[in-house]
């Protein structure tokens, strides 16, 4: 029987002593004696292990930020167990309407009578045509084609009327007859610019509303009585100001006064409030780095809040003086924002990316509630229905509709 020599004095067990260091015998471990292993020389014993759960881990923890559930198994050992809650998923799409045979540029719901109990949606393709569609049985009713092929780029339907408004790149705006059945252009106003800017309105009662649609020169907003079409106003920026072209409308009136105003977002990423009778810039205040491409506003918190072809989402507020000022600004992954719309509960709102990608927010505090990633091109539009259902439409020629955080 021949004896195997000990392991090198590089792979012995740290903490052992050299033979030519000291008296102690060398902590080689176990022999090879034939076929059977022992340990033919004395090995220094190992410090006895602390309970791993104690205090190492429950520290290590501390500091990721991880909370900490203590598993009792048999014995004296116990293990620490990590408990990180996870988010849900984003859910999909409710459904998805199709067939618009091009990119959604507008969108709008409308809850009237028309609807007949549930609220139809009305969307503006590149190709000029409106679809009208049913959600009940989620198709296209009826389809308006009074834009001569030219990009749809704004809807909205009069507040308790069967009439709707349609602004195309034709330099036309349609107001469309849908009264029983009806689907005809009865009037249409003749617009001076064709620019991307969305026009406006502002109900004055069932037989009179105002206008806001972009002005013949290139920093001017017309103001027009309808269904009249007297020209109210032309609201031109200072001489010394140069805030470029309006790129979007925002009519509004407070409901203790009488008196219109106007938010325009400009081209230089400021925002301005307009006194449409006074026919003067109230306030501006600057917002982004990039054109505004939307925003919207809350007159009951007198706060608003915009997006860009930047990176940052704005909000601003009002004051008793009618002075803007920024609240905050809340930075995206991806730049460019297409559309921002509130719920009109003003509990959510919802931004369209050119990322293809829909984001919500809580309304009061900005938190992100939800990353929506559907669609496969720049998402363009979105709208809330009365109910809170929410409808994106994209460049991928489709209309994603979603049931989210459901009003109670």
């Amino acid at each position: 029987m021949r004896l195997l020599r000990p392991l090198p004095t590089s792979r012995r067990r740290r903490g052992a002593l050299s033979p030519r260091s000291g008296s102690q015998r060398p902590a080689c471990g176990p022999l090879f004696l034939g076929n059977a292993w022992t340990s033919a020389l004395p090995v220094k014993p190992r410090r006895p292990v602390p309970n791993c759960g104690s205090w190492v881990l429950p520290r290590l923890f501390a500091v990721l930020g991880i909370e900490l559930r203590t598993l009792h198994l048999p014995g004296d050992c116990t293990l620490p167990s990590m408990a990180v809650p996870l988010s849900p998923p984003p859910p999909d799409p409710q459904f998805v309407l199709r067939g618009t045979q091009s990119a959604v540029n507008a969108l709008h719901f409308c809850g009237g009578a028309q609807a007949q109990g549930f609220p139809l949606l009305f969307s503006g393709s590149q190709s000029g045509v409106v679809h009208i569609w049913s959600l009940q049985t989620r198709r296209a009713v009826a389809t308006l084609d009074g834009h001569g092929g030219q990009s749809v780029t704004w809807l909205q339907m009069l507040p308790q009327s069967p009439q709707l408004l349609s602004q195309g790149r034709d330099l036309r705006l349609c107001l469309w007859d849908l009264a029983e059945g009806r689907n005809a252009v009865v009037d249409s106003v003749c617009l001076e610019s064709v620019g991307f800017c969305r026009s406006s309105v502002l109900a004055e009662g069932q037989a009179r509303w105002m206008l806001a649609v972009p002005g013949k020169g290139t920093d001017e907003v017309q103001i027009l009585e309808m269904p009249s079409k007297t020209s109210v106003c032309t609201l031109k920026p200072e001489a010394d100001a140069k805030p470029g072209m309006p790129m979007c409308l925002r009519l509004w009136q407070a409901e203790s006064s009488s008196r219109p105003f106007l938010l325009a977002g400009y081209e230089d990423g400021s925002v301005a409030l307009w006194d449409v009778w006074e026919r003067k810039v109230c306030s501006r205040v600057s917002c982004h780095e990039e054109p505004v491409m939307g925003l919207d506003f809350d007159s009951q918190r007198a706060r608003g809040v915009s997006g860009s072809a930047g990176k940052a989402l704005a909000v601003w507020s009002l004051d008793g003086q009618q002075t803007l000022q920024v609240c905050s600004t809340h930075q995206l992954t991806n730049p460019g924002i297409s559309d921002v719309t509130i719920r009109p509960d003003r509990k959510i709102l919802a931004t369209a990316g050119w990322d293809h990608r829909i984001r919500v927010f809580h309304w009061r505090t900005m938190k992100p509630l939800a990353v929506l990633a559907f669609h496969s091109a720049s998402v363009h539009c979105v709208a809330f229905a009365t109910d809170g259902v929410l409808a994106a439409g994209s460049k991928d020629q489709r209309i994603s509709v979603w049931s989210l955080y459901q009003r109670t």
